[in-house]
């Protein structure tokens, strides 16, 4: 008998805006914030006074559709861009 897989861990497709940033390939919502996140580190887009925001890049500026947002915000957009 195959293991359900939750709903928690189910792989899904990013949007096309996404997919910039974090790559096309399927993968659960957690992971998707993991990557984002390595993004925002790597590219050293937190906030420097206030480290709760997030700057937007020339990528994630479509993603966002605001020059900044705080780091609550940002579980909701990936939400809505995953599939």
């Amino acid at each position: 008998m195959a293991k359900k897989i939750s709903a928690f861990a189910k792989p899904l497709t990013p949007s096309a805006n996404l997919a910039s940033v974090i790559g096309s390939s399927a993968l659960p919502r957690t992971e998707a914030v993991k990557k984002m996140w390595d993004y925002i580190k790597k590219n050293k887009l937190q906030d420097s006074k206030n480290k709760r925001n997030i700057n937007a890049d020339a990528k994630l500026k479509p993603l966002f559709g605001k020059p900044q947002i705080t780091m609550f915000e940002l579980t909701s957009i990936i939400s809505k861009n995953l599939k």
